[in-house]
Formats: C-alpha cells, structure tokens, sequence
C-alpha cells in the first residue's frame, strides 16, 4: 500500500510519530494516582474500608467526598497562582527561586496597609502605621502588594538580562533578601486584623476563583497573544528570537516581573484568607510551584508547556498530598516523599525530551 502524503512536497505522515496532548497524559496520571489512593483504603487494615473521594457513608448529597474535595482545591489554589508565573519563566528559559520568600515579605507589607483601626471597640493592638494607614479601601494594599511584586522582578529580570548572571543565582540571592524583609518589617512579628473588604478576597472558595480566573486569563495571552509567542521564542532559541528582532532582555525583565506579581498576589489572598500575616509564610512554595509546572509538562529546558498543564499538574499536587495525608503518612516522611516526586518530575522531564528528539 501506498504511503498517504500532504501537501506539494510528498512528505510521508507517519502515524508513529502522533501522540496524544500531554495534557490527557497528566490526566491519566491523576486518575491513576486517585485510583491508587482509592485502593490504598481498601486494601490497608487500618483504613477500614475508607474511600477517598468518594461518600461512602452517606454524609453528602453527591456520591463524591466534598469535603475532601474542597481541601484538595483549596490547598493548591494559591501556590497554583504562583506556579502560573513560575511555567512563563520556565518556558522563557529561566528559573523563579524568589517566590516563596516574596510572598513572605509580601503577606507582611500588604497587611500593614489593610488593616482596620479599632477591634472590639478598642485600637488595633497590631498597628503596624497610624491612623492614616487603616481602614483604607481594599484597592490600596492590593496595588501596594502589586507594585513590592513588580519591582522584586524588575530587579531579577534586570540582573538576568543585563549582566547575564544565571537565573538560578539571581533569583536565589532574591530569596534571601526577600526573607529578610519579611522578618525585618516588624521584627519578626506578625500583622493582623485586616478590614472586612480585605478579609472578603480570601475567604471560603474565592482562592480557587482568582487561580481558575488567572489560568483561563494566562492561557489566552501565552496562545493567542505576542508576549505568548515571544515567550515560547525566547525559551525555544534566545539566539534566533533575537535575530527575528524580539527585544530579548525587555521581555525577560517583563516576564519575571508579572511571574513576582502573582506572587505578590498570591500573598494577598494567603493573608487575607489567613486574616493575618507572617515572616515565615511562603515556605517551599517556590519549589511547589515549579513542581506543579514540570508535572504539568512544562520543559526545564525552556520553549515548552501550556497552563492546562499545569493547571493539572496542581492538582496532581494536591491529590498526592491529600492522599498522603489519608493514608496517615506522617509529616517527615510526607516531606520526603515530596522530594523525591519533584526529582521525579525533573527526570520525567528529561525523558520527554529525548524521546521527542529520537522521534523527530
């Protein structure tokens, strides 16, 4: 039988080179990961039969564990946002080490702008300013939040476009710095009582709303926009981006800086929902935002990924850690096996790779 050819060129289609979207990959990951925590309550003594997203006793109105369910949503949302800007720094070609502790020194800033003046009647026992700084409209510790954001990725897209120091490092050296703002701010002691506008942002489901509302946002302009293919250039061929006339340093310094913007969003919503503020609060939610992202498919490597992906990969994120937790894992060895599912996903990444490149 004669091979099918396209178009003026004779070029032979080979099915052995069709694949499916990675993102039905992940998925079939993730119901593959529930399945396994599904067993898990069936087949472990001590389990005691227990499902685990699934309402095996009768307590909801759907055959699904909502509770359960909630949680896991929940949990991811917020580092969700942030591994939003972690995939366009990844798929431009570099590395965000600075998140966490940015959400640390953001949660601590954007609070002291949003709190209210009198609790119970008596002067906030937590003010960090005067009187002029309570009881503000919320738009203003958002925008407050929002500009610290954009500067902290200025300065690292400006560091990495400019003097051509690695990723890796500059952003690094940001992580300390922004950890000791977060602990310098008030010494080390947290910041509460926020205004009811405030407080609103982060309550009940409203996480879950501003990451699915960013990821519906962020994936139109990655597809369909010039910052989306620039980016996509930039990580694929920095070389052959520039040549084609993209300002290569103009847009890393820009997606740095909207990658530490959802950052700094992202602590605005952790504060809120928390209804208080901490030196300490974004520990580790740098490396799991750029977990959520390599699981999601997108290539350490640069020019490859898709919000979807790690849309997904979120929540393969937060079904693994929920299930770790039914199960009755304990903490330290939850930690560890966290470690080694980010070394996993790295080394997946790896192997799509040159499975891609022997196929091509």
């Amino acid at each position: 039988m004669a091979e099918t050819t396209h178009g003026t060129g004779g070029l032979a289609f080979d099915k052995s080179k069709r694949s499916w979207p990675n993102e039905i990959n992940i998925f079939f990951a993730l119901l593959l990961i529930i399945g396994i925590f599904e067993a898990a309550g069936q087949l472990l003594p001590y389990m005691n039969g227990q499902s685990f997203l699934f309402d095996s006793q009768g307590r909801f109105d759907s055959i699904f564990n909502e509770q359960r369910l909630r949680i896991i949503i929940l949990q991811v949302a917020i580092i969700g946002i942030i591994a939003l800007g972690s995939t366009q720094v990844i798929i431009s070609g570099g590395i965000d080490l600075s998140a966490g502790p940015l959400v640390g020194a953001t949660a601590m800033i954007v609070m002291s702008f949003a709190q209210t003046e009198l609790v119970n009647g008596n002067p906030n026992p937590k003010a960090v300013f005067g009187v002029w700084a309570m009881d503000l409209p919320v738009i203003v510790p958002i925008l407050v939040g929002l500009a610290f954001g954009a500067l902290i990725g200025c300065v690292n897209g400006s560091l990495i476009a400019y003097t051509g120091i690695p990723p890796f490092i500059a952003t690094l050296g940001m992580f300390l710095f922004a950890r000791g703002v977060s602990r310098w701010w008030t010494e080390g002691q947290p910041v509460s009582f926020p205004t009811e506008q405030f407080a609103a942002l982060g309550s009940g489901m409203m996480p879950v709303f501003w990451f699915l509302s960013l990821a519906v946002l962020f994936h139109l302009i990655l597809r369909y926009t010039l910052y989306g293919k620039r980016t996509y250039a930039i990580g694929s061929n920095e070389d052959a981006a520039r040549m084609s006339g993209i300002n290569v340093r103009r847009h890393k310094i820009l997606v740095y800086m909207i990658a530490s913007m959802l950052a700094a969003f992202a602590a605005v919503i952790l504060s809120s929902k928390n209804l208080t503020a901490q030196a300490g609060m974004g520990q580790f939610y740098e490396l799991y935002a750029i977990a959520m992202a390599v699981i999601g498919g997108v290539s350490l490597s640069g020019g490859r990924g898709s919000v979807p992906g790690t849309v997904l990969g979120a929540m393969v994120f937060g079904v693994i850690q929920s299930g770790f937790t039914y199960v009755k894992l304990d903490a330290y060895y939850q930690l560890m096996a966290m470690g080694i599912i980010i070394v996993a996903a790295v080394v997946l990444d790896k192997w799509r790779q040159q499975r891609a490149a022997a196929r091509a």
